[in-house]
């Protein structure tokens, strides 16, 4: 496509945005101030659909088992080309609320979207907004390893998200993660008159404690262990007969996490010979695949992000979080970029993060950052040969 018809188009996209830059603000502080944990994002969903509606896109709602999904489409009269999806979250964090900045990545998604929509018509493609709760996990949580596992990504080229930080940089790496669950089941008696008839679940997870506590020295530097007891009995005269503990298994990749999770597995399946007890172990929510960071896209990304006078900063930190982003990079090209919404210091699930998501820093950064995600896919739908080089990247890495 011509250059002089890509840099109109550019202007379209930008334009667009900044005649809608109140809609878009209003859309992020009204879902900062409805803060709705995962599966529950009943306010937050429904004004995101509206929106897409209003604007043409036909919505599929309640998906692979989360009542708060939706996908929303919009396709080109001119027929099928270039399908770029965009990933938006909306969950907040328990007692915390949008302290990760979800209410940003949600409206700077949609807004990316819509002002896509506006051209398809005339360069051909379709936009595709895939709305996924609960990226913070929770029960059944991590609704995107619930799409790609229904096949729902499938025909899109590529997608694109951006996440509030301190700084603008690209996609990290992050860990895979099995969010797994031990229940102990024992036998009650009095604690004190006659223990001897009892069997201690409590105990069983204590010394899954203990023997995970043993494996951290022999496990690899990437690997991250961490648990809570979420039921340790009721009485302290009652010797417990239920016990429960939830534990987070990280690793950075999933062929490593699968193997220390099988490690745990056995440590847990040790305390219940031990103790005595039965042990039962499940996942409480989905697996969280390691993200495939795809360096071509990051690079589009950033070219577009130069376009409207920002930059990377030169370093990229460590990954050690997870994301079920990470899920979708798996099966299509995907990046995952970071917008600056305040101080370098600013921490992400924290109180200060949360007002940052809604100061005028954070304003201005869902702009930036739906500028950034339409003009990177404005590149997609014109240009094949960019396209074909991203696509080339994420074969290798499956290779």
């Amino acid at each position: 496509m011509k250059t002089g018809y890509i840099k109109d188009y550019q202007k379209d996209i930008i334009n667009e945005i900044e005649n809608k830059r109140d809609v878009y603000i209003d859309m992020s502080h009204q879902i900062h101030d409805h803060p709705e944990i995962g599966n529950q994002e009943i306010f937050s969903s429904g004004l995101l659909v509206d929106t897409l509606e209003k604007e043409g896109f036909f919505v599929k709602k309640a998906l692979a088992g989360h009542p708060t999904s939706f996908i929303a489409r919009k396709k080109s009269r001119k027929g099928p080309g270039t399908v770029i999806g965009l990933l938006a979250e909306y969950d907040a964090l328990p007692n915390l609320g949008h302290a990760c900045g979800h209410n940003i990545i949600a409206s700077a998604s949609t807004a990316a979207a819509i002002s896509l929509s506006k051209l398809i018509d005339k360069i051909g493609g379709e936009i595709v907004v895939f709305g996924t709760p609960a990226e913070e996990g929770g029960e059944n949580g991590s609704a995107k390893a619930s799409f790609v596992k229904h096949n729902l990504f499938e025909g899109v080229d590529a997608c694109m998200m951006i996440h509030p930080s301190n700084n603008n940089y690209g996609t990290v790496k992050s860990l895979a993660n099995d969010p797994i669950q031990f229940e102990f089941k024992g036998k009650a008696a009095h604690a004190a008159a006659c223990p001897e008839k009892g069997i201690n679940a409590l105990d069983g997870v204590i010394q899954l404690f203990n023997g995970i506590n043993a494996l951290r020295q022999h496990v690899t530097s990437d690997v991250r262990i961490h648990g809570i007891i979420t039921d340790g009995g009721s009485a302290p005269n009652i010797v417990p007969d239920y016990a429960k503990a939830n534990f987070f298994i990280r690793a950075s990749k999933r062929s490593s996490c699968n193997q220390v999770t099988e490690r745990i597995k056995n440590v847990a399946r040790g305390a219940a010979l031990i103790t005595g007890a039965k042990v039962n172990i499940s996942f409480f929510q989905n697996k969280i695949d390691n993200f495939l960071v795809n360096n071509t896209f990051d690079k589009i990304f950033e070219e577009n992000l130069n376009l409207i006078g920002e930059n990377f900063i030169d370093e990229i930190p460590e990954g050690l979080a997870s994301t079920d982003a990470g899920n979708v990079s798996h099966v299509v090209p995907t990046i995952h970029p970071h917008i600056k919404i305040g101080s370098s210091k600013l921490a992400a699930h924290t109180p200060q993060f949360r007002e940052a998501a809604i100061s005028k820093q954070g304003d201005e950064a869902l702009i930036i950052g739906a500028k950034a995600l339409a003009l990177t896919g404005l590149t997609l739908l014109t240009d094949k040969g960019r396209l074909n080089e991203i696509k080339d990247e994420f074969n290798r890495q499956h290779s």
